[in-house]
């Protein structure tokens, strides 16, 4: 360490740091508003898997009335019956999607159901997962769904947005119920006008099939990280601008001559509302003489005629 004592810092160079400061906790409250607002989000999530997926079963009509018919949000996992019949010749597969850490596709299926009105709708429904194949572009074998009139209790999910990659033959990256149609062998043409907004995550069939599929997993209820990175950014931000105002009281010190010690710089932060701790950390020469103090040198006075 040099012994040239260095120059304090110019008003200049404490204001550039005093504007880095604020950016600093200004960047950091963002990042904690951010995780925050992930966290809320994710607890409205956690909330209606909990309201939804254990409700009664109800008829699909109550929630998708007809064709076209759009899942409302606070729908999502509710658990539906449907009548009708799989369109087995119109499988498609999902790819990149694991269930607990296996690799693998799910089968998607759509299935035409028949309301009570004599409407018919068309829903794809994720019937379950297959590990990947020997080649592991495809699984060796894909189990076929129940055939001629099955019932079925799917969960209610909204389609999810199409998906700009690509993907071979037969296979989808995303449940989109328009990329799902389109990408079976034989196109979409025979299910236009039929569609709902909608997919359904398989929960039973009546009659059951003679080779099932792995079952899906339930949804996922764990709430994350992200409210405490949220209070770790506040954190932060409070550290940047703590960190300033240390740094200008280590100075301002050191210029009056005051030795500031490393506890001195960890309570600084309560001087605004701890006056005994002002007066704790004074240097010897500020501090008002005690009685003792003043008998003593009453004392030293007497002794030194």
């Amino acid at each position: 360490m040099s012994g040239e004592a260095r120059s304090p810092r110019t008003t200049r160079q404490w204001v550039v740091l005093a504007i880095a400061a604020v950016v600093l906790a200004a960047l950091c409250l963002v990042a904690g508003r951010w995780q925050w607002n992930r966290a809320q989000a994710r607890d409205a999530e956690i909330e209606l898997v909990n309201a939804n997926w254990s409700a009664p079963v109800v008829p699909v009509e109550e929630i998708l009335p007809g064709p076209g018919a759009v899942v409302p949000g606070s729908e999502v996992w509710q658990r539906v019956e449907l009548t009708g019949e799989y369109v087995p010749e119109a499988t498609v597969l999902l790819r990149n999607r694991p269930v607990q850490r296996t690799a693998g596709f799910h089968v998607l299926v759509p299935f035409e159901a028949q309301l009570p009105d004599g409407q018919e709708l068309v829903m794809v429904i994720d019937r379950g997962f297959v590990p990947i194949g020997s080649d592991a572009s495809a699984p060796d074998a894909v189990p076929a769904p129940p055939s001629g009139t099955v019932t079925v209790v799917a969960s209610l999910r909204a389609d999810e947005p199409p998906s700009d990659r690509g993907a071979p033959d037969g296979q989808v990256q995303a449940i989109s119920t328009a990329q799902v149609l389109a990408a079976a062998p034989d196109g979409d043409a025979w299910a236009q006008g039929r569609t709902v907004g909608a997919y359904g995550a398989l929960r039973s069939e009546d009659p059951a099939p003679a080779a099932g599929l792995i079952s899906l997993p339930e949804p996922n209820t764990d709430p994350g990280s992200h409210l405490s990175y949220a209070f770790q950014w506040a954190i932060f931000a409070i550290g940047a601008i703590g960190g300033y105002v240390l740094l200008w009281r280590r100075e301002r010190g050191a210029l009056r001559g005051e030795n500031v010690s490393a506890g001195d710089l960890l309570l600084a932060s309560g001087d605004a509302g701890d006056g005994a701790g002002v007066r704790a950390r004074r240097s010897p020469r500020d501090r008002r003489p005690t009685a003792e103090d003043e008998e003593d040198a009453l004392i030293e006075a007497q002794l030194s005629r």
